[in-house]
């Protein structure tokens, strides 16, 4: 399946979070991660991801795809990051 996920937690939590998804996904924009991702791993990121976010103050949302055919990406400005299809 094909992610997109964007966060929104506090400052001293950031850093924490970033390693977690970036052992997962691919890093587009601050706060936004996207790619290909089995279900098994998705389901170990949401459970990493609860070991660091404090569910009463932090917000994580996940958009998935079955395939990334389903989705399109337009950029305006400059691009942070592009996803790469490299292993």
């Amino acid at each position: 399946m094909y992610i997109i996920a964007v966060y929104d937690v506090n400052e001293e939590r950031v850093s924490k979070v970033l390693k977690v998804f970036r052992k997962y996904l691919t890093w587009v924009q601050n706060s936004v991660f996207e790619g290909e991702i089995s279900e098994s791993k998705f389901q170990k990121l949401k459970s990493d991801l609860r070991e660091v976010i404090r569910e009463d103050e932090d917000s994580v949302l996940f958009y998935s795809f079955r395939e990334v055919y389903y989705t399109r990406r337009e950029t305006m400005g400059k691009p942070k990051n592009e996803p790469s299809s490299f292993i």
